[in-house]
């Protein structure tokens, strides 16, 4: 019996941090980078390929980290524009949204708030097989957080 797949964003619009479940089993990861350009084109490539991913794998439910605010509100924006092309690509493809935290992403996974980053890599590495090649934070994060969206969810169904 097939598992729900389901997809997890770490949000940006410089990089972008995917993971691809189906049930607790990695299918893919990816850290996508869109191209240096205007803020709008670098958006509708973040939506581009969240949509391709969704048509390609076909996940029930999107996880997506509640923006954190740093000290540069011309980023923070930025950010925020990019979580709202992941939504739409998501919604538009019928696939459910699921938010949660970066402090519940830390404590589902490693059952710590105030984790490091290197204790969350450690334990994602523990918890998921990963082959060996260089993975940046923001994948990651996105299979950190697709941990936790499993971890609270695993009776989701289809939206449609």
């Amino acid at each position: 019996m097939l598992k729900p797949v389901s997809i997890a964003v770490d949000p940006g619009y410089d990089r972008v941090g995917i993971a691809v479940f189906e049930g607790t089993t990695l299918l893919h990861s990816e850290c996508f980078t869109t191209l240096k350009g205007d803020l709008p084109d670098r958006l509708l490539a973040v939506h581009e390929r969240v949509r391709l991913l969704i048509q390609e794998f076909h996940p029930i439910s999107l996880a997506i980290e509640t923006l954190f605010f740093n000290k540069n509100q011309k980023t923070a924006i930025a950010v925020a524009e990019a979580r709202g092309a992941i939504v739409v690509a998501a919604r538009a493809e019928g696939v459910s949204v699921h938010e949660y935290s970066p402090q519940a992403v830390k404590i589902a996974v490693t059952g710590s708030g105030n984790a490091t980053k290197d204790g969350v890599i450690r334990m994602v590495s523990r918890l998921v097989a990963l082959d060996t090649r260089a993975r940046l934070d923001d994948e990651y994060d996105a299979i950190a957080l697709g941990i936790a969206h499993t971890a609270h969810n695993a009776h989701l169904r289809p939206l449609r």
